[in-house]
């Protein structure tokens, strides 16, 4: 015959036996969660930290006007337009004088334009800079 515990025997002792064990993995779930709690917190924080240095560079350094958007507008335009305009003059010229179809405004006009282009690049980058610092 056995010897029973008489604890053991208690309706209520079972129960506290499956709840004891019931009570380690709540609390392991109760720390991913405040785990998680913290990493969603942390990232709340530095959003909002982003938030308030854009915010603050943005009241240092405004937004240039609509005026002076469309002047940057027409410059860029003018840089790229004007040396495509002189190559294809130029070229026009010279396939008049020496009667030679398109053979000198063809490559002219590319010139012109490559010229035109890396000019709108260089003034991009220094307007870019300028306004960085």
């Amino acid at each position: 015959m056995t010897f029973t515990d008489p604890k053991d025997s208690e309706p209520g002792a079972e129960n506290d036996k499956r709840n004891a064990g019931k009570s380690s993995t709540d609390e392991s779930r109760a720390e991913e969660a405040s785990a998680g709690e913290r990493v969603i917190a942390g990232r709340i924080t530095q959003a909002a930290q982003q938030a308030m240095l854009r915010q603050r560079r943005g009241l240092e350094q405004p937004e240039p006007s609509l005026g002076s958007r469309l002047g940057q507008m027409g410059i860029l335009g003018w840089t790229i337009v004007l040396p495509t305009l002189l190559g294809l003059v130029l070229g026009h010229w010279l396939d008049r004088h020496f009667a030679s179809g398109v053979f000198f405004s063809a490559p002219l006009l590319m010139i012109g334009a490559a010229v035109g282009l890396w000019s709108a690049w260089k003034w991009m980058h220094h307007q870019s800079r300028s306004q960085g610092s």
